[in-house]
């Protein structure tokens, strides 16, 4: 026993075997299969909004949707001052703008808000019901005698972001004022009735701005075409409150005279002489 036990004394210590051990939290891939599926079901979500609007939108309104979604150009139209199909036939939501978009200029929205599936209003469907309904009104008030249907063709409604504008443009066979003055032609007189009993249905306030073409003055008359553009507005106002609109409705009449042209390339042009009627929301 003593032996053995002087044997042990002399081996030598035995080795120390450190393990080391590796957690991996979340599984074997951690937590990435989570961001993945994340964006596959938000890829297959907006996959199914498409379609469900396709589904629930008319061609008009899915027209609405792309030029809402595509940068638009602002063009200018020759052929602009009215339309030959039809009353009120060159005028539409998404069509753009004919004006100069300069400082107090409203252009028009290029955008239709989709109902769904089952009529319900959308964020914008009122609007864009209150502009149908005057177009509408518009429409019928212009049908309703011979007079009025000749004159359609100078009455252009446009959806802005501010409200709903109707636009007076004179051409060469029809202009709303004797040539230099602020005095209304029997046609304009008639053309203002009609849209003084759509504008009081509407309840809005109601903005007038006046234009002229670049006409020269002849020599010896004292005037300007801002006097004439900013008479011309107010003259228009008087024969709405003669019409019976009251004078709360009137927020502000503005002459701007030749400075935006609606037909550019020819200053002297008829169709740039024109009244703007904007009913405010």
């Amino acid at each position: 026993m003593a032996a053995k036990k002087q044997k042990g004394k002399n081996e030598p210590p035995a080795p120390i075997i450190v393990k080391k051990v590796t957690v991996v939290e979340g599984g074997h891939h951690g937590g990435a299969w989570k961001v993945a599926y994340a964006d596959f079901v938000t890829a297959m979500m907006a996959f199914f909004l498409l379609l469900w609007l396709l589904g629930a939108t008319t061609e008009k309104q899915r027209k609405g949707l792309a030029d809402y979604f595509t940068p638009t150009l602002v063009k200018t139209r020759q052929d602009s001052a009215g339309s030959s199909a039809g009353v009120l036939g060159g005028s539409s939501l998404t069509e753009v703008d004919n004006y100069p978009h300069r400082a107090g200029q409203t252009g028009t929205r290029a955008m239709t808000i989709p109902r769904d599936a089952t009529g319900g209003p959308k964020e914008g469907a009122g609007k864009i019901k209150r502009f149908e309904r005057t177009r509408r009104a518009m429409e019928k008030k212009l049908r309703s005698t011979a007079t009025l249907r000749r004159l359609a063709k100078q009455v252009r409604l446009i959806d802005t972001s501010k409200g709903v504008r109707i636009d007076l443009v004179d051409d060469a066979d029809f202009a709303m004022f004797r040539l230099g003055t602020t005095i209304l032609t029997p046609d304009a007189k008639a053309l203002l009735g009609s849209i003084a009993q759509v504008v009081a249905g509407t309840g809005g306030e109601l903005t007038i701005r006046g234009h002229t073409d670049a006409l020269p003055w002849r020599n010896g008359h004292k005037g300007n075409n801002w006097s004439l553009s900013a008479g011309r507005a107010e003259a228009t106002r008087q024969s709405l409150l003669r019409d019976g609109l009251p004078e709360t409705t009137f927020k502000r009449i503005e002459g701007v005279a030749d400075r935006e042209l609606l037909i550019p390339d020819d200053p002297n042009d008829p169709r740039n002489r024109r009244i703007s009627i904007l009913v405010l929301d």
